[in-house]
């Protein structure tokens, strides 16, 4: 059953979000069509002009992002707070880069006088374009509709691009987050389409290897998203940057890329990674559950006890996953801290 996005999307469970898109009708996003010989790598570098775009506007960070032949997956951090500190000058200057709006916005940032009943008409969009720039439902219909109208227009055609409405995972907590971004990394590497993190293109990882580097990651034309980026610290309980280092995220997701391979399939052997331990996630679970995140996990993603408060929120009797997440967290550190039977 599908189930209403204000009940799967709540920034007081969490800020951050797994989320995938896919194509129908033999659409591409990349790569080639051997029935027609069309190429179309092109759109993969869209998807990221565009994401660059949004990152600019919206109060959504982007923590990880992979672009594949038919379908793409986002993490994403909500931000309202930043929304908050905006002024009306710089809600309407955002909401005009994207949509642009009523006569009266175009004279207001045009510095002609309006008129007292068109300052409360401004006052009152504003208002709501601010609560939609923090939106994750505004964001993705800003990042699917625009590449939609692209696509149908480039394969002159009409109707749907995506397969339905946009697949999305709350991210419940640090190890949550963790392995959603190191699914995401992974895909290309996973696939079969990549021998390393360096060689996987439209990916996040990757752009943050050439950002370590100081090179140009492939193709050079290609715009990049800002990306959300790591604390300097191993654990971070406050500001703004993802709670973790970037230099074990980047050591775990090579050393798994080299596991979870199809020709290089075998196990987390000793010793376990450092941030494993830190986070309380078991190392015999954590490539299965990082290569099948879609299948152990639905909706949410998190410990057992997260899941539980999730489910007890909303009236439901359970959510997919509390067996995975029993067995990738329970008996850990992480759920004793909180106390969980």
């Amino acid at each position: 059953m599908t189930r209403p996005r204000a009940t799967l999307v709540s920034p007081s469970d969490t800020p951050y979000y797994h989320c995938m898109g896919r194509c129908v009708r033999r659409a591409f996003l990349c790569g080639d069509d051997d029935r027609t010989g069309r190429n179309f790598d092109h759109r993969r570098a869209l998807i990221l002009k565009r994401l660059s775009l949004l990152t600019e506007v919206f109060a959504i960070d982007l923590c990880a992002y992979a672009v594949m032949s038919n379908h793409y997956h986002l993490v994403l951090r909500l931000n309202p707070e930043r929304a908050a500190t905006w002024t009306q000058r710089e809600v309407a200057d955002r909401w005009a880069r994207l949509y642009g709006g009523p006569p009266f916005l175009a004279k207001y940032l045009d510095a002609c006088p309006l008129t007292a009943a068109e300052e409360a008409l401004l006052a009152e969009h504003c208002a709501i374009w601010q609560r939609r720039l923090t939106d994750l439902s505004w964001f993705m219909r800003s990042l699917n509709e625009f590449v939609a109208r692209q696509a149908n227009a480039e394969d002159e055609c009409t109707g749907h691009f995506w397969e339905g409405r946009f697949k999305s995972q709350a991210l419940l907590d640090e190890a949550a987050l963790f392995t959603a971004m190191a699914y995401v990394d992974l895909n290309p590497v996973r696939a079969g389409l990549a021998e390393s993190l360096v060689d996987s293109d439209f990916t996040s990882v990757q752009q943050r290897l050439f950002d370590v580097a100081r090179r140009e990651a492939p193709p050079p034309d290609t715009e990049k998203p800002k990306l959300l980026q790591f604390a300097r610290p191993i654990r971070q309980e406050s500001g703004d940057g993802l709670p973790f280092n970037l230099n074990d995220y980047l050591e775990l997701v090579d050393t798994t890329g080299r596991l979870a391979h199809p020709s290089k399939q075998g196990l987390i052997r000793e010793p376990v990674p450092k941030i494993l331990d830190l986070l309380g996630i078991d190392a015999s679970e954590w490539l299965t559950t990082v290569s099948q995140l879609h299948v152990r996990f639905k909706l949410f993603v998190g410990s057992p006890r997260r899941l539980r408060q999730c489910a007890e929120a909303r009236g439901w009797r359970w959510v997919h996953g509390y067996k995975a997440a029993h067995r990738l967290y329970a008996g850990t550190r992480l759920e004793r801290r909180h106390g969980a039977p």
